[in-house]
């Protein structure tokens, strides 16, 4: 269940006319950015973490993979990181602003990759 506090928005692949989400949370204060997807079984299908103000990510703690989508001030992919494994750390490489957590598989299955601009259900804040 989402917070009440938390925005939920839809993301689409502009560049293919894919769907990476439809229920996705935006975390873009420190504690929700920090804790993420911690304590969680799973991504929902159609679900989604959007950190704002985060270029690396880890998944300690972890229960599960999932793909992490990199992207940019411009919302252009500049990395896909498919089924990180828990444990693990990931930059997103020059540019990189952003971070959007998604099911494991939704990255291959909506064909998405650097280069590709991100759309937003609606304008998301960002500081």
């Amino acid at each position: 269940m989402t917070a009440p506090r938390m925005k939920v928005f839809s993301i689409r692949n502009a560049e293919r006319g894919t769907v990476l989400a439809t229920r996705a949370t935006l975390a873009s204060s420190y504690a929700d950015r920090f804790f993420g997807l911690m304590g969680r079984r799973e991504i929902e299908d159609g679900g989604g973490l959007f950190l704002t103000r985060s270029a690396s990510i880890h998944s300690f703690f972890m229960r599960f993979r999932f793909d992490a989508i990199f992207v940019d001030r411009d919302d252009r992919v500049t990395k896909v990181v498919p089924s990180m494994r828990q444990w693990w750390l990931a930059f997103g490489g020059r540019g990189a602003k952003d971070v959007i957590e998604l099911p494991a598989g939704t990255a291959a299955r909506t064909d998405t990759h650097p280069g590709d601009r991100l759309d937003y259900g609606e304008p998301l804040p960002r500081t």
